[in-house]
């Protein structure tokens, strides 16, 4: 089963606008996620009741991610973001901007559910494109989600250092961003037709078959365990340097920004390195790099030792999930086709957010119960697991013959 031939300049031009829209759902991501002390305060939530609202944002979006895999069996997935990144970003401006407690819930669960099916519909597009390609470009949208995490965390802070309301914040944030989002989405490339669409249906090999969940079930775990590491890294970091490493309030907070630039930076330099060894030895390397650096911070014995395993970590876990969709989509489109591709990265988006929900709270529990160390030591071990799966990131070397990878289009940069 062969990928349809596309043009070389628009694929060119899906590849960057879709860079553009991972860049902008990082930059919102990260302003909701840094000011939430400012939310608390705002809205006047408690100290009990907060987890409950931070807990609902992802277990909203896994509704939607699930929604979602319904929605593209009808509707095209670039019709999807093109609809629902614009409501993320209103729903941001709502968090902050409303005038009750009441209020900012409906927000973020609109918020949360937009979410879902933003990050599936992206991931979705990115997979095709990367099909559509016939080389390892999925890093690289990443890559831009992180580059729009750090100046979406830079802008935060910005606005703390000013004393900005969070609607001042936001509001001029947003009013650059839903534009950008309506424009950019004009370029998105899709692979398959949409079902049910005017003279535009796709036969019945290229809707595709669901794939079986115990089918995606290793790529489901890996994905979770990977984002089990990543919010032991965003929740427990600076607590973990400034009450067990000893560092000061003030380089508490670097190591995360150091994470986040690690993470940048491998993902930038990411596709290049799977194009050359495989998705696998990327894969296998960097579930090493990672599991070192968890051990790096369980051990170390100063706060400059633990940022070098924070930066580790950070270059080590930026490689896993967009090889666990790219994995996902190949292995579906190989063998159900176009249309199983995009449902299986819908269900395996779930997972970034069953990660995500129990990465910190179990951190939390063993660091009370145990020590923050020995906790340290449970996201290594969940990472390893991924050595055990690491053959199902190759790609199958029936579909070129020679085992390499070849443009399925002419001029494509």
């Amino acid at each position: 089963m062969t990928a349809p031939l596309v043009p070389g300049a628009q694929l060119r031009h899906g590849r960057l606008s879709l860079a553009l829209s991972f860049f902008v759902q990082g930059a919102v991501f990260a302003l909701l996620v840094t000011r939430i002390p400012a939310i608390q305060d705002r809205y006047g939530i408690s100290d009990g009741l907060l987890p409950a609202f931070l807990a609902a944002v992802p277990v909203l979006a896994g509704v939607g991610s699930v929604a979602t895999e319904q929605v593209v069996k009808r509707v095209r997935p670039s019709r999807v973001l093109r609809c629902v990144q614009p409501v993320v970003c209103l729903a941001l401006l709502a968090v902050g901007a409303v005038g009750s407690m009441a209020q900012v819930a409906v927000a973020l669960a609109v918020f949360g559910l937009a979410v879902g099916a933003l990050d599936a519909s992206m991931n979705m597009l990115g997979v095709s494109l990367q099909r559509a390609y016939g080389r390892s470009i999925m890093l690289g949208f990443h890559a831009a989600y992180s580059l729009g995490g750090i100046v979406g965390a830079s802008l935060a802070w910005a606005g703390a250092h000013w004393e900005l309301s969070l609607g001042l914040l936001y509001g001029p944030v947003v009013a650059v961003l839903v534009p950008l989002a309506l424009v950019v989405g004009r370029w998105f490339v899709d692979q398959r037709p949409a079902e049910g669409e005017p003279g535009d249906g796709p036969r019945a090999e290229e809707r595709g078959t669901p794939v079986a969940m115990r089918l995606l079930l290793p790529l489901c775990l890996v994905m979770a365990f990977a984002y089990i590491g990543d919010s032991t890294v965003s929740n427990w970091s600076a607590k973990y340097l400034q009450d067990v490493l000893g560092s000061s309030e003030q380089l508490a907070t670097v190591p995360y920004n150091v994470y986040m630039v690690t993470t940048l930076l491998g993902r930038a330099v990411g596709d290049l390195g799977v194009r050359r060894f495989g998705a696998a030895a990327v894969v296998r390397c960097g579930t090493v790099v990672a599991a070192g650096g968890f051990a790096v911070v369980a051990a170390a014995p100063g706060a400059w030792t633990g940022m070098a395993g924070f930066t580790l970590l950070g270059l080590g876990l930026c490689v896993i999930v967009p090889q666990t969709f790219a994995a996902a989509g190949r292995y579906a489109y190989e063998n159900h086709g176009p249309g199983a591709s995009d449902m299986a990265v819908a269900r395996l988006n779930i997972f970034n957010y069953v990660g995500f929900l129990i990465g910190s709270p179990l951190v939390g529990a063993l660091g009370d119960a145990w020590s923050y160390r020995g906790a340290m030591l449970v996201p290594m071990a969940l990472v390893l697991v991924t050595l055990v799966y690491a053959r199902s990131f190759g790609a199958p070397q029936a579909r070129y013959g020679d085992g390499h990878e070849r443009p399925r289009t002419a001029d494509v940069g």
